[in-house]
């Protein structure tokens, strides 16, 4: 079940649906709050994402021989991001994670904290390690890439080139929004991350996706580390062959009044509307400069070239991942 933010008490706050449920869609005016977000100041509440926590002597060393990522010589204060794969390297979690010298903290979409929890007790083993789903307790907030807001004494920061996903105590989050506003709701926060092209678990993903049709191959997937559970497939796919599947980015139609949904088809624009389908859109939004966008999931071999159809939109495409 989400948490309901109390930011959605917020003047003008929509809340959002689907898997952003607990949230503010927008506060009344989503391209005013894209501009804030892509000039570095307001934040964007993140309190519907899972906090789980990793504590012992052994948390960095343990989540190496997990994750796809290399964190057992993990300095303090350094993000990094990690999935964790089935056995035939299909992607099961994502972890945006820090180590702050004592605890490796680390936020996870919606509705998969009690799955990656129960996941991670299973493998404790004898190792020196507790796990701790922290969601009640702490809640996670983002500010935008540029931005000089003061962080509160004693928050636990994940800093990247994107912003700064701050672990605030789930009770202090009114009055960060008092002092650090204005707020900006997921969809601005969303349209901004496909501009960016950074996939997202569940909406870029479904239940067969590997890495390296994201474009996750060292960004999240270290290829010098030792075993890990789906490896051998990032091996293979790596070396010996290419990815089913391709992330892309699309400029939809302007003149449509509706966005594609997730799920959507992606079809050859040439092919018509019964034509075959070669793939599906996985996030679309509507962002301030560039209009309506979208990234889609294709086959591999579609042209790189080819204009295409999101639904019934017409879509021209930007390589993300090569084919």
């Amino acid at each position: 079940m989400s948490l309901k933010s109390p930011l959605l008490s917020l003047p003008g706050a929509v809340p959002a649906e689907g898997r952003d449920e607990g949230v503010a869609a927008h506060y009344g005016d989503l391209f005013r709050e894209q501009r804030t977000l892509a000039d570095g100041t307001g934040f964007v509440d993140l309190s519907h994402h899972g906090v789980v926590t990793v504590t012992g002597d052994d948390r960095l060393s343990w989540l190496h021989l997990l994750l796809t990522q290399h964190v057992s010589d993990l300095p303090p204060g350094q993000a990094t991001d990690a999935l964790i794969l089935s056995a035939n390297g299909h992607i099961e979690h994502a972890l945006y994670l820090v180590d702050d010298g004592e605890t490796v903290w680390a936020h996870v979409e919606p509705g998969t904290r009690e799955a990656l929890v129960a996941y991670l007790e299973s493998m404790k083993f004898f190792y020196r390690v507790e796990v701790a789903d922290r969601t009640d307790d702490f809640a996670v907030v983002h500010l935008p890439a540029g931005s000089i807001a003061a962080v509160p004494e004693g928050v636990v920061v994940r800093e990247t080139a994107h912003g700064r996903d701050l672990f605030l105590p789930r009770a202090d989050l009114t009055d960060f929004a008092a002092a650090h506003g204005p707020a900006a709701g997921i969809l601005a926060y969303e349209a901004l991350r496909v501009e960016a092209h950074r996939p997202r678990l569940g909406f870029e993903t479904d239940h067969r996706t590997i890495p390296h049709e994201i474009g996750l191959i060292g960004s999240a997937v270290h290829l010098q580390k030792g075993c890990y559970r789906g490896q051998e497939t990032v091996a293979r796919v790596h070396n010996l062959g290419r990815p089913p599947r391709r992330l892309v980015f699309l400029h939809l139609d302007g003149s449509e009044v509706h966005l594609p949904a997730h799920g959507d088809p992606i079809r050859l624009a040439a092919d018509g509307p019964e034509g075959r389908q070669l793939g599906f859109v996985t996030t679309s939004a509507r962002h301030h400069e560039l209009g309506p966008i979208a990234l889609a999931l294709v086959k591999r071999n579609v042209p790189v070239d080819a204009e295409l159809v999101a639904g019934t939109t017409a879509a021209a495409q930007e390589t993300i991942v090569e084919p």
